[in-house]
This record gives structure tokens, C-alpha cells and sequence, in this order.
């Protein structure tokens, strides 16, 4: 079996390739699979660095070198090639689908990941040609998540510093949007909302976890709705949101499950995908029929 670590330079504050090179060289010594280590050059390198080593038809490993968004990227190279499990090496300042695993610290610790077990996970299909495997979202939420990496870059500013900063700033300049939602089984939710996340995995902007018991497995979508709410009172209902409160708050913050759902909007706006950005007016989102081959270090549960 060969080995594919793809390594994103641009994730996280400074560049982890050496890093990550003199990692991968200890871990191999003594081991007789093959292996390589690439650097991704621009935005969606990985991708295409991933889908060319999917079309040798060899059974492969992948291992996204970098954060959430890198293994994104990877995500959408490999999606139709059953040849291929994937995993994520972390070295970017997210890395929060990870933690939907019981001991998300133990992916940093190499051979364990090479010696690893795979699990099938989900994924979450948007206008059928894009995907995403943790977390996606529209509204308020979307325009915080996708300049959180912005701010990482500022001196002294990490993870929940980014998540909360952003979110003042996208609070001065608006809260609501109007939306047409429409779940699968024929409800129509009209009308203007703060946001709406669409659940995979558990953790996103690094220190938020609003559906604490989704499952990546079951074949389900867990959508959250936040109705709207001023700016006196936007920092309390996201805080019950980010500690996954919504059942405690039914009226503010609405639940369902659904294996699809479509949201139209009158102006394109942002849609976050794993923390990559996506604009659009009219998006559905909807559980991939292929799952994939998620490696993650054994004996662990979600």
C-alpha cells in the first residue's frame, strides 16, 4: 500500500512541511510501504494533487497534512474513488472534524495513524459537485467562519480569539438574512434567520460544538435554524449555540434531521464548506451516496 501525505503550507501560522517531512521519514524507518510526501502550490492543489493519485487505481492512503479546509481540498479529490481512505495529519490551527473522535491528540502521533483502522463516515453533498465532510453553514455564521482564518494570521490571536473577533465584526454589519428553507419531507421554513448549520461531524471555529450527538455515520444531516435576534441579544443566543443548547431554547434555536435540504436566498451570499467559501442563491445540500474511508487511530469511538 503506498502512502500519500499532502501537505498544505499555508495552513496554520508558519509552513510545516519540514516538519512534516522529518515526521514521515522516523515513521517509515523499518516499514516497507511505500510513500511520498507534495506540497500543495495555490488553493485547490490538493484536490488535484489527490484526485491524479486516485486515478492510478492503486490502493491508496491519504493523509491531509494542514486544517480543516486542507482536508476539505482532499475530501473533493478523492469522493468517487473507493481505492482510497483518507485521514488527517494535523498541522493547521482548526483541525475540528478530528474531534469528533475520542482522542483527537492521538492523530498528531504518526505511527499510530499508519497503523491505523478505517471507519465510513458521510459526506455532505452541496449542489451535487461539491463536498464537505464536517460542517457547513449560511448567514451570520458563514460570514464569521470564513474569515476566521484572516484573523489567526494577526499577532496573539489563536483560535476562539479569531471565532469571537470575527463575530464582532460581522455583527456591526448585519445580523439576518432572508432565507427559503426546504427540508425533505416537504416543510418550507420562509423568512429571515441569523443562521443555519448543517451538521456532519460536531466541532467548528474551533470552539464551537452545537449538536454535541451528531453522528457521521447514520445517514443523516443535523440542521440547526437560528431565528433572528438583535445585536443587544445575538452574543447570548450564540453562546447557547456554540455549547449545543439549541434544546434548551426550541423557539430560538430549531432542530431538525434530514438527509436533504435546499436554501434560497434572494443575493448570492457566502456558504461555508469546511471553512472554504462557496457563493451562491440557491444551494442544496444533501448526504453523499458514497461514503468515505475515514483512517483514524485504533480503538476509538465517536
Amino acid at each position: 500500500m503506498k502512502h500519500l501525505f499532502i501537505v498544505n503550507p499555508a495552513a496554520g501560522k508558519t509552513d510545516r512541511t519540514g516538519t512534516v517531512n522529518a515526521a514521515v521519514a522516523a515513521a517509515f524507518v523499518g516499514r516497507s510501504d511505500e510513500y511520498e510526501v507534495v506540497v500543495s502550490r495555490a488553493p485547490g492543489h490538493c484536490t488535484k494533487l489527490a484526485r491524479a493519485a486516485c486515478e492510478t487505481g492503486e490502493e491508496l492512503r491519504i493523509y491531509a497534512c494542514g486544517g480543516d479546509g486542507t482536508l476539505n481540498e482532499i475530501v473533493n479529490g478523492v469522493m468517487g474513488f473507493p481505492n482510497v481512505a483518507i485521514s488527517c495529519y494535523p498541522q493547521g490551527t482548526g483541525n475540528d472534524f478530528i474531534k469528533v473522535f475520542s482522542d483527537p491528540d492521538a492523530f498528531r502521533q504518526l505511527p499510530l495513524l499508519l497503523d491505523g483502522e478505517e471507519s465510513e463516515c458521510d459526506v455532505i453533498a452541496v449542489n451535487g459537485d461539491r463536498y464537505a465532510i464536517n460542517i457547513c453553514s449560511m448567514g451570520f455564521d458563514a460570514r464569521i467562519g470564513t474569515q476566521v482564518a484572516d484573523y489567526k494570521r494577526l499577532p496573539m490571536v489563536k483560535g476562539k480569539s479569531a471565532y469571537l473577533l470575527s463575530a464582532l465584526v460581522n455583527t456591526v454589519r448585519g445580523i439576518t438574512s432572508p432565507y427559503t428553507i426546504t427540508l425533505d419531507n416537504g416543510q418550507v421554513l420562509d423568512g429571515r434567520k441569523t443562521l443555519v448549520c448543517i451538521a456532519n461531524g460536531r466541532w467548528y471555529g474551533g470552539c464551537f460544538n452545537p449538536v454535541p450527538e451528531a453522528m457521521p455515520d447514520d445517514g443523516l444531516l443535523d440542521v440547526l435554524i437560528v431565528e433572528p435576534v438583535t445585536r443587544m441579544t445575538v452574543a447570548a443566543a450564540i453562546g447557547r449555540y456554540q455549547h449545543g443548547q439549541y434544546a434548551q431554547y426550541p423557539n430560538l434555536i430549531r432542530h431538525h434531521q434530514c438527509r436533504s435540504l435546499r436554501i434560497q436566498c434572494p443575493e448570492p451570499e457566502g456558504v461555508n464548506l469546511d471553512g472554504e467559501l462557496l457563493f451562491s442563491k440557491d444551494v442544496t445540500f444533501s448526504v453523499a451516496d458514497q461514503k468515505i474511508r475515514f483512517i483514524h487511530p485504533r480503538d476509538m469511538v465517536w
